[in-house]
């Protein structure tokens, strides 16, 4: 029988439990190729498109534009044109029979977040996917946390591990960052990986994270499989330190908005709850302590003080820049401060949170270059 490929509402970042139908890009009856654009789904913290994981006709669907639904739910059916339409009416009918049933299995096994201890200091991760080969380690940027790639883990985990983690001082890890610098960073990131026994990964990191990557995969060649660098600091010294003043500072809705906005190509995606749940973080003990001893480290004077593309060359493995032609805080240009050797890629309409704002491409992109 030929199989019929379920779209169904994802599940982005730990907390989102439903979301709702905004535009639908393709309609029923298109032929749609993987990767294309199907939906628009709006989620309490932002909204972000729902792409096919399959190629084939859009034979139903089922998710009207306006209606809000539950993680898991069916937004629509995905089936070669010889499948009958009963058939398609069946699969359905038993999808939506069994749903709740379905639902609460999948919310029993997803994963959840643990500690561990990384040369002394509690880090935060997240574990997705059991896959062999090296995982791929994701690094999020300054004043971010895993969730930054709520976009990204879910879709490279269907076919690696995949560890998003916390840095100190961010999240739920630890907030004694010692001197706050690249050195402190990079060093906990090799012990995380010392713990949980991964002897090589590929490394992802954005912004700040692209900067530790490279820091550690100077400091420990062999730990490195490929580096992927998204909008990284590290490779020339300019820096908006408006942006990163700003977010230490930040203490109420009003100033906490107008900082995330500089993020994205579209300001719109900064949502209310983007907003409430930062400052909450920000209101934990030791934050303050934590953002002020890293900016001071590693932006000290207004500049980036590790610059570390020039050293690229040293490292012999797959290596790419993705950017955001539109970043407000790091400018798209570093991504020329980079050996030949350097896959550089520049993508229009995304900002700084260019992981998030071309998610698919992104995601694409790290695919391609594990695979070389």
């Amino acid at each position: 029988m030929t199989k019929i490929h379920p779209v169904v509402m994802p599940k982005w970042g730990l907390a989102m439990a439903e979301g709702t139908v905004v535009e639908w890009h393709i309609v029923e009856g298109s032929e749609v190729g993987a990767g294309d654009d199907l939906l628009d789904i709006e989620t309490t913290k932002i909204t972000n498109v729902v792409e096919s994981s399959h190629a084939g006709l859009l034979r139903r669907q089922v998710a009207a534009e306006g209606a809000t639904l539950p993680v898991g739910a069916l937004l629509a059916v995905m089936a070669e044109a010889e499948v009958p339409d009963a058939e398609i009416d069946a699969f359905i009918a038993d999808f939506n029979a069994n749903f709740e049933v379905a639902a609460a299995e999948a919310e029993a096994t997803a994963p959840e977040p643990q500690i561990i201890d990384a040369g002394g200091v509690a880090i935060n991760l997240l574990r997705m996917g059991k896959a062999d080969g090296p995982p791929i380690v994701l690094i999020h940027g300054f004043g971010g946390d895993l969730n930054n790639w709520m976009f990204n883990q879910p879709m490279l985990a269907e076919r690696h591990s995949v560890y998003a983690l916390d840095l100190p001082g961010h999240g739920r890890s630890s907030k004694d960052v010692g001197a706050g610098d690249l050195t402190m960073l990079s060093t906990t990131l090799l012990a995380a990986l010392d713990t949980l026994g991964i002897e090589a990964a590929h490394l992802a990191g954005h912004s700040l994270g692209g900067a530790i990557s490279m820091q550690a995969a100077l400091d420990n060649p062999a730990r490195a499989a490929s580096l992927t660098l998204v909008a990284s600091a590290g490779l020339g010294p300019d820096i908006d330190m408006d942006y990163i003043e700003g977010f230490v500072r930040a203490g109420r809705r009003k100033e906490m908005k107008q900082v995330l906005q500089a993020l994205f190509a579209d300001p719109g995606l900064v949502s209310r709850d983007m907003v409430e749940e930062l400052l909450k973080y920000k209101r934990l003990d030791g934050v303050d302590r934590a953002l002020t001893a890293i900016s001071g480290a590693v932006f000290a004077g207004g500049r980036q003080t590790g610059v570390l593309g020039h050293r690229l060359h040293e490292l012999g493995i797959p290596m790419q820049v993705i950017w955001g032609a539109e970043d407000q805080i790091i400018p798209a240009a570093h991504a020329r401060e980079v050996p030949a050797t350097v896959k550089a890629h520049v993508l229009q309409g995304a900002g700084h949170m260019v992981h998030m704002e071309k998610a698919g491409e992104v995601n694409a992109l790290i695919e391609d270059l594990i695979a070389r």
